[in-house]
């Protein structure tokens, strides 16, 4: 059986139901770790034992009907007592458990994050001297999947209501399982909700998370699409390893199905690509796809019967059940991975030439920050390619491909750390890119779940927060256009047009200006607009004629909206690299206050400085970063350091700094 031998350096981990990524990827450092992780306990072997609990939801205009099914051993006329919702019901078990129903009317319903509250219930299981606790959120996912014009859609309904997915992929917090830290995990989800994102993807060369993972998605209204635990390979599919795949699947269903935020279950990563990967597939496919195809229905019939109510989707990419075509070129139907602007070089406009239903995987690399590299590198080595660096660069080409990016917009960056901070303002402006031009899509395109939220390790990668958690440029970037209400420059054939987004769940008045802008800063106004804006597609606001902008200018456009968003953004037309810019003469006063954060006022005192970024030389946080300053209208940007009392010294950088001041 052939193995993805270009992400796994140590072969053969097909073979094992072990986490893929453990053999190495192409973001991880290959440990091939083993040994026992988690809780170890001992149970006693008489008496009545809970074996899992089945619970289901009926929802019927403001009811709500939660059945529990309660599956024991050796409890055979042992009292029960099930409570939810202030309810008790109690009996006794007769032939192996019992099933119990509480009506709830006009309930407090659980809601993704920035929809509405996510409230959970206590539910409460005692038979015998065992008790078993759950906590519930009220609530309906669909998946919509319905055939159109343009072949099958995909999106999700929660509580009947349409909801634009915004969010990231989710790998291990560390290479190392001994490693991952409940609290630093938390931090992790917590900063992807602080980013305006309502869904994450459990990918599925990973791990199934334990309880409290999803326990805190719960809580943060974080929606979550989880994989089964096959990825980019080739399986068996002999009846020993389908038994140990259905039982696998049963048992992870079982502890996880209650949570309310699970959204999907999905069948595997990239197993239909994979079947044209391998010379040995490629030669005999139809042998393959039948295995393929006895894998995947275990899966599903296993997960059918464990949960009758979890939402199936074969396989990610997939444009729908039995249909075996290339879903990464193929946009309208299903979830697509669009990966031809990284893998293939392309350039970032090359993301408008598609249009899915919901992009579920797509990414663009970077460098980790600083203060990361500073762990695994001594200045001696800051050099791209070091070999420290360049141990540290799990993807083939990698490297290279991120400075043929930056020879394709920017000029090159003075010194190692402007290097740094602009291969991860790239990135951010690639997957702005993508996301924005997908949104403008709405409701042809119903989410964008970029690649990938988090590092296993310090290392180049895809990710937006740095291993340790800390906020690359891509995620302050994430928190601006994964606004529920957005405004975005889309070009087109027409014009360049300004489009608004509504993510929310009532209409928002919203009022746009825009102005031609000079490099000295001065402005004059070229239209303005207010419309009101709804949820269900994104409006034109402005149809602007990219020739109203002269030579020497640039694109301003500011928005506010009846519900207090406010935004404002810059469009170049023409690369970066092109521009002559000024020195912005920036200028800097920093300030510490009583809880230990710093306060830095930045201003420029002679011409624009775009994607200015304060940076500390130690782990922290900022509030904000790579924002254009406009003279004469000072910034404050907010430094909280994972250390009160550490005393850190600050860099300013903006792209001026980084790529002219330098070389002139």
């Amino acid at each position: 059986m052939p193995w993805i031998a270009q992400n796994n350096p140590v072969p053969h981990g097909n073979m094992l139901r072990k986490p893929a990524c453990d053999w190495g990827w192409d973001w991880n450092i290959a440990l091939v770790p083993f040994g026992l992780w988690g809780a170890a306990r001992i149970e006693p072997a008489s008496g009545p034992r809970i074996r899992r609990l089945a619970l289901s939801q009926s929802h019927d205009g403001g009811r709500v009907v939660l059945t529990v099914g309660v599956h024991t051993d050796e409890a055979e006329g042992a009292p029960f007592a099930v409570t939810f919702a202030g309810q008790t019901i109690e009996g006794s078990i007769a032939n192996g458990g019992v099933a119990v129903a509480f009506e709830v009317e006009n309930p407090a319903l659980w809601w993704p994050a920035g929809l509405g509250p996510q409230t959970l219930h206590d539910l409460q299981v005692r038979v015998g001297e065992t008790v078993e606790r759950r906590r519930i959120g009220l609530r309906r996912i669909e998946l919509v999947t319905e055939r159109d014009a343009a072949g099958l859609s995909f999106g999700f309904r929660v509580n009947g209501v349409p909801v634009f997915a915004r969010g990231a992929n989710w790998i291990p917090a560390d290479a190392l399982p001994g490693r991952i830290d409940p609290a630093a995990v938390r931090d992790l989800l917590e900063s992807a909700v602080a980013a305006n994102m309502t869904m994450i993807r459990v990918w599925g060369g990973g791990r199934y998370e334990p309880d409290w993972f999803y326990d805190a998605c719960d809580e943060l209204g974080l929606m979550v699409w989880q994989d089964f635990m096959f990825a980019c390979n080739l399986y068996p599919s002999t009846p020993a390893f389908l038994a140990e795949v259905e039982a696998e699947v049963r048992e992870q269903v079982a502890r996880l199905h209650h949570h309310a935020c699970l959204a999907l279950w999905c069948g595997d990563n990239e197993l239909i690509g994979a079947l044209s990967w391998f010379e040995e597939s490629r030669r005999d496919r139809d042998r393959y796809l039948v295995s393929y195809d006895r894998l995947n229905r275990t899966i599903e019939t296993a997960l059918r019967e464990t949960d009758p109510q979890a939402n199936w989707w074969p396989s990610s990419p997939s444009a729908g059940p039995l249909d075996f075509r290339d879903a990464w070129h193929q946009d309208g139907s299903g979830d697509m991975h669009m990966w031809s602007v990284w893998h293939e070089g392309r350039d970032f406009e090359h993301y408008r030439s598609v249009r899915p239903r919901f992009c579920s995987e797509f990414g663009f690399q970077s460098y980790p920050s600083m203060t990361v590299i500073r762990r695994f590198a001594d200045p001696a080595d800051w050099n791209i390619a070091s070999p420290v660096l360049e141990a540290h660069q799990k993807n083939a080409g990698g490297n290279a491909r991120i400075a043929e990016t930056m020879f394709r917009y920017f000029r090159w960056p003075a010194a190692f750390g402007d290097f740094v901070w602009l291969s991860q303002l790239q990135q951010g402006l690639a997957i702005k890119t993508a996301v924005e031009a997908w949104r403008a899509l709405k409701p042809h395109c119903q989410g964008t779940l970029y690649w990938q939220l988090n590092d296993t390790w310090p290392c180049c990668s895809w990710s937006s927060l740095d291993h340790g958690g800390g906020w690359k440029i891509l995620h302050h970037m994430a928190r601006r256009f994964f606004s529920p209400v957005h405004v975005m420059a889309v070009p087109g054939a027409d014009g360049l047009a300004l489009l608004a987004v509504n993510d929310g769940r009532g209409a928002v008045e919203i009022r746009v200006t825009a102005r031609a802008l000079r490099l000295d800063g001065s402005a004059r106004a070229i239209a303005a607009a207010t419309a009101t804006v709804g949820t269900t597609a994104a409006e034109r606001l402005l149809l602007l004629d990219p020739a109203g902008i002269a030579g020497d200018e640039l694109l301003a456009f500011a928005w506010d909206a009846s519900d207090g968003t406010t935004g404002e953004d810059i469009w170049s037309p023409r690369p970066w690299k092109a521009w002559e810019l000024p020195d912005p003469g920036l200028a800097v006063e920093t300030a510490q206050e009583g809880d230990g954060r710093h306060v830095l006022s930045v201003a420029a005192r002679h011409a624009m400085a775009f994607f200015v970024t304060a940076e500390a030389d130690i782990p922290g946080r900022w509030d904000r970063a790579a924002i254009h300053l406009h003279p004469g209208r000072p910034a404050r940007f907010v430094f909280n350091p994972a250390d009160p009392a550490a005393r850190p010294a600050f860099t300013l950088r903006d792209l001026w700094s980084a790529t002219i001041r330098g070389q002139t």
